[in-house]
């Protein structure tokens, strides 16, 4: 895939790709991704890709001209473009997904009050990360790439991304790692039970907990089955069921 961001703040990306996940992805050839100077591209003979706006107004805003020649030279056909702009749909996880089946993506960074009006006419979606203002779309852009470059083959272990928040509504269950006991927290003993079907039955009740106290909005949106009906009536009513207590039980030879 590739992946090329049009910004006129290119090495806000050099730290981007140099590390973790994302150094290592380039690396491998899973992306291809750079960081596009749109003051390359302006016809200003001072270098300029920002003017005040017509109608007066506070700042300055983005030329059309620098942003739609900086598109146009490095779009190929089938190339996908995307403006980060507040008028765009929020992304999210489906998003990220549609984003990451695209053999190429392009993001136009907009920066100090906005951009030309008439820009929106090179561009195929807008989009925004939510309802508050940053200085520029740079902040934006790695979000984005980050959360698709991390769905490519070869990115991450495809178990890495079996089970993960927003799948399905719902919020990741909990996660520990050892010690068993750490400040008088001790990690749930259904945990090192060793049966797998009463951990991944515990695991969803937990996620549906953890969606309905943190994020009703996500939970409502839900489709719940009998199944975690039940494992939801179980959770209010405070009483360890059967399975659990059962699971517990024959696994007490792996605590620690």
């Amino acid at each position: 895939m590739r992946i090329q961001v049009l910004t006129l703040f290119p090495a806000m990306f050099e730290g981007f790709q140099t590390n973790s996940i994302i150094a290592r992805a380039i690396g491998k050839g899973v992306v291809d991704f750079s960081a596009v100077q749109i003051r390359d591209y302006t016809k200003d003979k001072y270098g300029r890709t920002d003017t005040p706006p017509i109608g007066g107004g506070a700042g300055l805003v983005q030329k059309a001209q620098p942003i739609v020649d900086c598109i146009k030279a490095n779009k190929k056909e089938g190339t996908h473009v995307i403006l980060m702009s507040p008028r765009g749909a929020t992304f999210n996880q489906n998003m990220a997904k549609k984003f990451a089946k695209l053999d190429d993506l392009m993001i136009v960074c907009g920066h100090y009050e906005g951009v030309d009006e008439r820009v929106n006419d090179y561009i195929d979606e807008l989009v925004s990360i939510g309802d508050y203002v940053l200085t520029g779309g740079e902040i934006p852009a790695m979000a984005i790439a980050d959360s698709v470059i991390r769905l490519l083959d070869g990115a991450i272990t495809r178990e890495s991304l079996d089970e993960e928040s927003f799948d399905n509504n719902t919020l990741e269950y909990p996660q520990y790692t050892e010690p068993f006991d750490f400040e008088g927290k001790t990690v749930p003993a259904i945990l090192y039970s060793g049966n797998h079907g009463a951990i991944a039955k515990w695991r969803r009740k937990q996620s549906l907990l953890l969606t309905r106290k943190y994020r009703p909005d996500l939970f409502d949106k839900l489709t719940l089955s009998k199944a975690d009906l039940k494992l939801l009536e179980e959770a209010d009513s405070g009483i360890v069921p059967k399975w659990e207590a059962d699971a517990i039980e024959k696994g007490k030879k792996f605590m620690h």
